[in-house]
């Protein structure tokens, strides 16, 4: 029967096994859900594994192509675990949320020196391995080992919000437990494979952020927030993350035969571990560097990366060095800068062809690939 327009009581977690919800989703994922997908047709928890943590944050058309790249240098659970961290981020750079490939290397390690090189079936014990999140190990083990555990991500806490009125505020950690406890109500007694890959699809085809399509809802008669006209209210969430803003000035030393100059970031904060042009405090220790160099900089246009909760905004300031540039004199410029680490440990000259051993961000693949023009004003003219 549809919801009453007028309905404000939300769906109890002793009520919902009756709704008969699980089984129009399953119902509807057999018919209309995704079934094509690289990941799907296999119980090989490495491949599920890995799509679930690049599907982290990340739409499926990007990580197409990924996730192919990925399997090809690293087959197996074995192949990941044994191969060094920049290699890993090598093939990962574009991707983003760089913290997933670092973990993704470190969980590969645990389950061959904890488990054998065999994922374990339990949810617990997927949980404990680095990266993996209760709804992570939920989808692994409901995949792959048959197991009826909930997932319950961002897609599916929109889904199930706007499905039952759930009208909580997500951001408690006790509003976030008793959905918990209303996904795992929700379980059907067999099939779990397809109501959870069908809870995936609904998130990802039809219950969208914006404009939903409800009309093609199997759950479109049962939804409170259709029934009430209040998708956009769904979920409920009271803090939100301000945008904030952060201006980087990248120091572009290139020399003739095409070679950058680039460092290793830490391994924490922004792009971690990942290899970045130098950073300068500002303009004037760009100029510095260039005017010790023997080097006129050029100041290229500046562009904006979006992140999640920040706008970047990269300054890039080329500088062509000479064919017999003291190398030992760039790296006694270079340290200090920025927040990379010590060189020349950390800080190296690359040559086109060797830029795809190293993990570099998305903006400075960019930037490298198709320079931006010089800025309208030479910023280090004289006066």
């Amino acid at each position: 029967m549809p919801v009453a327009p007028d309905r404000v009581a939300v769906w109890s977690a002793t009520e919902a096994p009756a709704s008969g919800l699980s089984a129009q989703l399953i119902a509807w994922q057999r018919q209309h859900g995704r079934h094509a997908l690289p990941w799907q047709g296999t119980r090989d928890p490495y491949r599920v594994w890995l799509s679930e943590i690049m599907l982290q944050q990340t739409q499926v058309t990007t990580v197409l192509g990924y996730y192919e790249r990925f399997l090809q240098h690293f087959p197996d659970v074995a192949a990941l675990a044994a191969a060094p961290q920049d290699a890993v981020l090598a093939q990962w750079a574009g991707l983003g949320y760089y913290s997933r490939a670092r973990n993704l290397h470190r969980c590969a390690q645990d389950v061959v020196g904890r488990f054998g090189g065999a994922f374990p079936s339990d949810p617990a014990d997927l949980e404990s391995l680095p990266g993996i999140g209760r709804s992570t190990a939920a989808a692994i083990a409901a995949f792959c080992f048959g197991r009826r555990t909930a997932i319950c991500d961002g897609n599916v806490r929109r889904v199930l919000s706007r499905v039952l009125g759930f009208d909580e505020d997500l951001a408690q950690a006790a509003a976030q437990r008793r959905l918990w406890d209303i996904a795992e109500a929700l379980l059907p007694a067999q099939d779990i494979e397809a109501y959870t890959q069908g809870l995936m699809d609904l998130g990802a085809t039809l219950c969208t952020p914006r404009r939903p399509d409800c009309e093609r809802c199997p759950w479109r008669d049962t939804c409170v927030a259709r029934a009430q006209q209040r998708q956009a209210d769904y979920p409920r969430r009271s803090r939100r993350l301000q945008r904030g803003r952060r201006d980087i000035v990248w120091l572009w030393l290139q020399e003739a035969d095409g070679a950058v100059w680039l460092c290793q970031r830490p391994q924490t904060g922004i792009w971690a571990g990942l290899w970045c042009l130098p950073e300068c405090d500002d303009l004037a220790q760009a100029r510095a560097v260039g005017a010790a160099l023997g080097v006129r900089p050029q100041v290229l246009a500046p562009f904006k990366h979006v992140l999640t909760h920040q706008d970047l905004w990269l300054q890039p300031v080329l500088l062509r060095l000479s064919p017999d540039v003291d190398v030992q004199a760039v790296e006694r410029h270079l340290r200090g800068l920025g927040p990379q680490e010590p060189v020349p440990a950390a800080c190296r000259r690359v040559l086109p062809h060797q830029r795809a051993a190293h993990g570099l961000p998305a903006p400075l693949q960019r930037l490298l690939e198709s320079p931006p023009q010089p800025a309208p004003a030479d910023l280090f003219s004289p006066g």
